[in-house]
């Protein structure tokens, strides 16, 4: 017989004094209350109640059993209600990741506004570069840039990751505004560590073409910025990344015509994952703000 069952059936024999009492209240047949009880006290090999024609009394083992019984019970009547109360409303800790600069810039400030909106949502943004494995490392979605290899991931799209290439004024003043990606080779470029030496900035040039003289690398999109806007040289980051500090004028867009091809963005989520509303309302939250143009 099922033992959760019987340890239900059990505590309302006790409660109500009688096995009629809790048939009554479990909506079953006394003779399967009875069952109920001789399978408990068969399994544990003891005599759970002293029963005679009058009355009815827990024996020791008896006492100490129920005991447990009710706290097992209601830690399970906690867990259903605390599951019940995730579905009803955004609660929990949501656990996503994102490319380092998306995250970090554009991400990040926006769940401030999530979690304004959702007070009882807690967020883990882990921003690395690395293609996590959601399903098995419990993460509830990410953000990918690039074609998406086919998957049981959901995808939705978000706009296009889009590049610019910018200077500081100062910096356009006294070196002038290059018109074409081969005016480059006669300024002063700023580069991520992890890219190639000098293929990011040949845009559409040949292979041919000289390369941009770089005297300033960093792992950090920030430190980039940061001296692009001090007038040392000319940087290319994602538009939505440089767009506060042109719209300030600090950096000036410029090679408009001549960008990289905008690469696709979406927001993934494991396909068979059980809704809830912290991962719906932040699917929807993305879409609002990160979507398509």
């Amino acid at each position: 017989m099922d033992k959760f069952r019987s340890m239900e059936v059990i505590v309302a024999v006790v409660d109500g004094g009688s096995f009629t009492a809790a048939a009554q209240q479990l909506d079953m047949s006394t003779v399967m209350v009875t069952k109920h009880v001789a399978d408990l006290e068969r399994r544990l090999g003891a005599r759970l109640l002293n029963r005679t024609t009058r009355r009815q009394s827990l024996t020791e083992i008896g006492e100490t059993f129920v005991e447990q019984c009710r706290q097992i019970l209601a830690q399970v009547q906690a867990a259903e209600s605390g599951a019940e109360a995730m579905r009803a409303a955004p609660r929990g800790t949501l656990k996503i990741t994102a490319p380092v600069a998306f995250g970090g810039e554009s991400l990040a400030p926006a769940m401030a506004d999530y979690m304004q909106r959702y007070p009882e949502v807690c967020v883990d943004l882990e921003l690395s570069a690395r293609m996590a494995d959601l399903v098995e490392e419990g993460l509830d979605a990410a953000i990918r840039f690039g074609q998406l290899q086919d998957s049981n991931m959901i995808a939705r799209p978000l706009r296009p990751y889009r590049m610019a290439i910018c200077a500081a004024p100062d910096y356009l003043r006294r070196h002038g505004v290059p018109r074409t990606p081969a005016d480059l080779a006669g300024h002063c470029c700023l580069d991520l560590m992890h890219w190639r030496r000098g293929v990011r900035w040949r845009l559409d040039q040949p292979d041919s073409a000289a390369a941009p003289q770089v005297r300033f690398r960093s792992n950090s999109g920030q430190a980039l910025r940061q001296i692009a806007v001090a007038g040392f040289g000319i940087v290319m980051q994602a538009e939505m990344v440089l767009a506060d500090e042109i719209a300030r004028g600090r950096l000036v867009p410029i090679l408009q015509d001549h960008l990289p091809k905008p690469k696709p963005m979406h927001l993934i989520y494991p396909r068979d994952r059980q809704s809830t509303p912290k991962l719906t309302t932040f699917v929807d939250f993305v879409v609002e703000r990160f979507g398509r143009d």
